[in-house]
């Protein structure tokens, strides 16, 4: 991505961070007594089905990537973060409710995340997801982090399944937001930051569920993230699956179980979307999507292409992050206006 293709995050370690048992234990900090370990702790979290015991709260936590970085600013735990890592193409940071949270955390870096980054930051936690900077193809994962004495945190929307562990998402795309909300607020000692932020959101989101139309009216939707032989889409288990369908629409890959992955473009043909929403990030920009899209022959009688409905939406709205309550609404907007079949 694009969205599978997100930088690693930035890898920090704490010298006197030491691991046991799936948890991270850090030495007591006898200057800060802010810090010290509460009645809270130890806490443990099923983060994609593995249950993590963390003895004291993260102090030192890099995160990567855009929608991971601002679940950890929506829950106010900025002054908990060493840094994050992030290209400079996933939208305008400046217009966002967290600007003051991205001018008072380090920006580690606009690459891809690596150990290094994260020992140099003293980092004591990593927050990134499988493609979203884990991998095993560059030997960043919670257990080479675990040897080096950092500890983790998977993001859920990216969490394995399957038997060869090659698809992604083991849950709806807002449960896992909820659940990583959920989990995060226990971690750090804010669950009431963490349930108050879950309620509302669910309520916008419902408050856009409302308004949709009947099932047999809603027009169909095709997520384009990129590519040109193949296109990169989401299917059930990525943002876009749930973003789509509470906004009014029928997610035409609802039957991928996977998060983002590619697909073949007779499928786009053969089940014709009404609308085509283009994920706006990277090298190529939407305005070029979109005239892709509008000339590549095998699309020309796509209702979407013929009829021009090609909806822009920013990557920050579709990956897993705290827009997509207001990336749904948006889109419900857009879609009630929209005829299916027509």
């Amino acid at each position: 991505m694009a969205i599978p293709r997100r930088p690693a995050p930035a890898l920090l370690a704490v010298l006197a961070l030491a691991l046991t048992g799936c948890g991270a234990h850090v030495a007591p900090d006898t200057k800060n007594t802010a810090h010290r370990p509460s009645a809270h702790y130890p806490v443990t979290i099923d983060n994609c089905g593995t249950p993590t015991t963390y003895s004291r709260p993260p102090r030192r936590v890099v995160t990567n990537d855009v929608g991971i970085t601002e679940i950890m600013f929506a829950l106010g735990l900025e002054d908990r973060m060493a840094g994050y890592v992030m290209p400079d193409d996933k939208d305008n940071i400046d217009a966002v409710p967290w600007k003051a949270a991205y001018d008072k955390v380090p920006w580690l870096s606009k690459k891809a995340l690596t150990r290094e980054m994260a020992l140099d930051a003293k980092a004591d936690l990593v927050f990134a997801g499988w493609n979203y900077g884990f991998g095993e193809d560059n030997g960043l994962t919670p257990a080479s982090l675990k040897k080096l004495g950092i500890g983790s945190y998977v993001l859920t929307e990216s969490c394995h399944h399957g038997r060869d562990g090659a698809a992604r998402g083991v849950m709806p795309p807002l449960e896992a937001l909820y659940t990583d909300l959920r989990n995060l607020g226990k971690l750090f000692d804010v669950e009431d930051r963490a349930d108050a932020l879950v309620e509302r959101y669910k309520k916008q989101v419902a408050e856009a569920a409302a308004k949709a139309p009947a099932p047999s009216r809603r027009p169909s939707v095709f997520l384009y993230d990129d590519g040109r032989d193949k296109p990169l889409t989401s299917g059930k288990y990525a943002g876009p699956h749930d973003i789509i369908t509470k906004a009014g629409g029928d997610h035409i890959m609802k039957d991928l179980k996977d998060s983002w992955t590619t697909v073949g473009w007779e499928t786009v043909v053969a089940r014709n979307p009404d609308v085509i929403v283009i994920n706006n990030y990277g090298d190529t920009s939407a305005a070029r999507k979109k005239a892709f899209l509008k000339s590549y022959g095998p699309l020309a009688n796509v209702s979407a292409v013929k009829h021009d409905r090609i909806y822009v939406m920013d990557y920050a709205d579709l990956v897993e992050s705290p827009r997509n309550p207001g990336a749904i609404s948006n889109l419900a907007r857009y879609l009630r206006g929209v005829r299916a079949g027509g």
